[in-house]
């Protein structure tokens, strides 16, 4: 039985001070956002492109136009925000920075509140993630940031006995059991200092990537970071070096460099509802 109160599991309620705070995030995020060049934009709640944005598309909840085209429930933002500038808004705009405030949905009812940015037509990760770091110290928060590179992952399945997805479920017990010098020390490093100790003995595909990261953490000014190389993100469209901004067990943002055809582009989304839960 549904009482006629019920609201679905997984969909959100704010009111009173929650609402407040909620609302308060939202608008210092697009402060700091305007303030570094960045225009909003509100996308379509229904979306044909979904499946290029989402790994397991049994998470999409699916529809059909009136012409019974399928499509489904904003699930991610990111691509569509892509599609629709530089090939429906391309002729009305040359800007090239956009942030949204809207939710996403998955199958089969969770709603979830986000702060996004996209910078598109660019490859330096670096001008946004400090953008992204801005948001956090105007919210009067200093999280942890993650520092990663897909890349690596993807490189270690090809060449070793492993999976991707012994990176997805973090399987270090089999990682370590190859009694591979340098990948161990792989499993363990953190820190820019524990990557200059390596460069030398790791592949040179592999040093490529870590280069990547020592690179990024030198255009980043801030002292609460840490690197996990071989961290891997369950996303479809990040494809090299990658982020995320967390505190204990939550996950408050997340970015990266991602590739939609030929198009380039840096991004990140911040976890609005998860903020909402986490800051007094």
């Amino acid at each position: 039985m549904i009482f006629e109160h019920e609201i679905p599991t997984g969909t959100k309620l704010y009111f009173g001070d929650a609402a407040k705070k909620k609302r308060a995030i939202e608008n210092i995020a697009s402060e700091v956002l305007a303030k570094n060049g960045f225009e909003e934009i509100v996308t379509p709640l229904f979306s044909y492109h979904q499946h290029q944005s989402i790994s397991d598309e049994k998470e999409l909840v699916r529809i059909a136009d009136v012409d019974n085209h399928a499509m489904s429930l904003r699930a991610d933002s990111t691509i569509d925000v892509v599609k629709i500038i530089n090939k429906r808004l391309g002729r009305n705009t040359n800007h090239k920075k956009w942030f949204y405030i809207q939710p996403v949905f998955r199958y089969p009812s969770l709603e979830q509140y986000q702060v996004g940015a996209e910078s598109i037509d660019e490859s330096d990760l670096s001008p946004i993630l400090n953008t992204s770091l801005d948001i956090f110290k105007a919210l009067e928060l200093k999280p942890l940031l993650q520092i990663s590179n897909i890349k690596i992952p993807k490189i270690l399945s090809e060449t070793l006995d492993l999976e991707i997805d012994d990176f997805k479920y973090i399987n270090i017990k089999k990682m370590l059991s190859l009694n591979i010098d340098w990948l161990t020390k792989l499993v363990y490093l953190q820190s820019i200092e524990d990557l200059d100790a390596i460069l030398d003995s790791v592949p040179t595909d592999i040093k490529e990537e870590l280069l990547k990261i020592k690179e990024l953490c030198k255009n980043v000014d801030y002292d609460n970071t840490t690197i996990a190389p071989l961290y891997y993100a369950k996303m479809l469209y990040y494809d090299e070096i990658y982020f995320r901004i967390i505190d204990k067990n939550e996950t408050f943002a997340r970015g990266g460099r991602y590739k939609h055809e030929e198009t380039t582009s840096v991004g990140f989304a911040i976890y609005t509802d998860t903020l909402v839960e986490n800051k007094e």
